[in-house]
């Protein structure tokens, strides 16, 4: 069972604190000046910033055939173009394991000084990239873990749970004191642990106030498997006060489910964060009130990372002087008091 994670602002605020207390006894114990750039061993900003030796990064990700991955594509992309000393090598988008074995193949042949996989399957190429690995190439595993922590020097996640745990708080408290209101649920493909890990959270946060999960039912991530699946949880279920859809892609779907079957009774919170969604949360004339985001962003942070890494630099925003070996991104509501500021990183459906 996954412990209840706390989405208010008290623990950031404490853990800032503390942050800012080892900041000042490390500047006050050091024998330099308080703020002298010494008393942090790691890479300035500064020094982050400034072109270094030319790295070459090798890209592989899952065929873009839904808008999130094509985001993650084209966040690749657009991140190593963003900087005048990265070389990037773009293997073809592939669901196939075993031909992004043989791309990952070619790059450790190749020479590579760092690799960003988002593998079709984590276990399925946890081999070739413990390879990698062991031929003194960095990895930088994105969204889909690896089945062994040698494979990876740097593992950069979406918040699963994190994200069930955002969509049940926020309609736990839009529901507040309805004890009795249905809350329905629209999931991906059951069968992964990312969906199940979703449902988790959402379960989880419900629980924390008295509500619990009503109807259920699950799609494929697809525009017709959630247009499906929302017919079949609109007919079966004539009163419903909210839904969670846990993918925007399918998410399109779902809406034209629902406006075919002339609904609106309920509000319903997405996830991930499309374009399509968002726009229609800033209209706030249809019943989508909110989506929780997946960040499309976690292949370009790779880039970034697999840069800092080969170049022998650190986040210079840590007091340690290190690239952490795993790093789990926020899984934040998106209403339309906030919507300004996270649409630009969204991704179209």
């Amino acid at each position: 069972m996954h412990r209840m994670r706390s989405r208010s602002l008290r623990p950031l605020m404490a853990g800032a604190a503390a942050l800012f207390a080892v900041g000042l006894l490390a500047g006050c114990t050091s024998s330099g000046e308080e703020g002298d750039p010494e008393t942090n061993q790691g890479t300035t900003s500064e020094e982050n910033a400034a072109s270094g030796d030319t790295v070459v990064i090798g890209w592989s990700g899952p065929e873009a055939d839904h808008g999130w991955l094509g985001a993650i594509n084209s966040g690749a992309i657009n991140a190593a173009e963003g900087f005048a000393d990265v070389e990037l090598r773009q293997a073809e988008g592939t669901n196939d394991a075993n031909q992004q074995i043989a791309a990952v193949e070619k790059f450790i042949n190749d020479g590579v000084d760092a690799i960003v996989l988002l593998p079709t399957d984590g276990a399925a190429l946890t081999q070739v990239a413990q390879k990698a690995m062991d031929a003194g190439i960095p990895v930088i595993n994105v969204d889909r873990e690896f089945s062994s922590t040698f494979a990876s020097r740097a593992t950069i996640l979406g918040d699963n749970y994190g994200m069930g745990v955002s969509a049940g708080t926020y309609i736990c408290e839009q529901l507040d004191g309805q004890s009795d209101a249905v809350v329905a649920e629209i999931a991906g493909i059951d069968s992964l642990p990312l969906t199940q890990d979703r449902s988790q959270g959402f379960k989880d946060a419900l629980d924390s106030c008295g509500l619990e999960v009503g109807p259920r039912v699950a799609a494929d991530f697809t525009v017709a498997g959630g247009e499906s699946a929302a017919s079949q949880l609109l007919s079966a279920n004539p009163e419903i006060d909210a839904i969670w859809n846990h993918d925007d892609d399918q998410g399109v779907g779902v809406m034209a489910a629902i406006d075919a079957a002339g609904r609106d009774e309920f509000f319903l919170v997405g996830g991930a964060g499309s374009v399509n969604m968002m726009d229609l949360i800033k209209s706030d004339d249809s019943v989508i009130k909110a989506t929780v985001i997946y960040p499309s962003t976690q292949a370009a942070d790779g880039i970034a990372l697999a840069r800092l890494i080969a170049q022998d630099k650190t986040m210079s925003d840590l007091i340690t002087p290190s690239v952490p070996y795993r790093i789990v991104l926020d899984a934040p509501v998106v209403t339309k008091d906030n919507v300004d500021e996270f649409i630009k990183l969204a991704f179209e459906s």
